[in-house]
């Protein structure tokens, strides 16, 4: 694979869970650098490597996990 294309990759891969945590985020007025935004970062990445890779499955995963979720203010 040459360097274009895996940039390319990464490049989309950050693209996606990036959207996924603002979005998510901006729903529930959360900000990102406060305990729950942080929270949901790792949730984002834990999700990423669990085989989640669209944008779209991201959050929907999350949304789905929110309950599951342990946040502190």
């Amino acid at each position: 694979m040459s360097q274009s294309a895996t940039s390319g990759v990464v490049f989309d891969d950050v693209e996606a869970l990036s959207g996924a945590l603002f979005s998510w985020c901006a729903e529930r007025s959360i900000h990102l650098r406060s305990q729950e935004g942080v929270s949901a970062a790792g949730a984002v990445i834990d999700l990423f490597f669990a085989g989640y890779t669209t944008q779209d499955e991201i959050l929907g995963a999350l949304s789905d996990r929110h309950g599951e979720m342990v946040f502190a203010s």
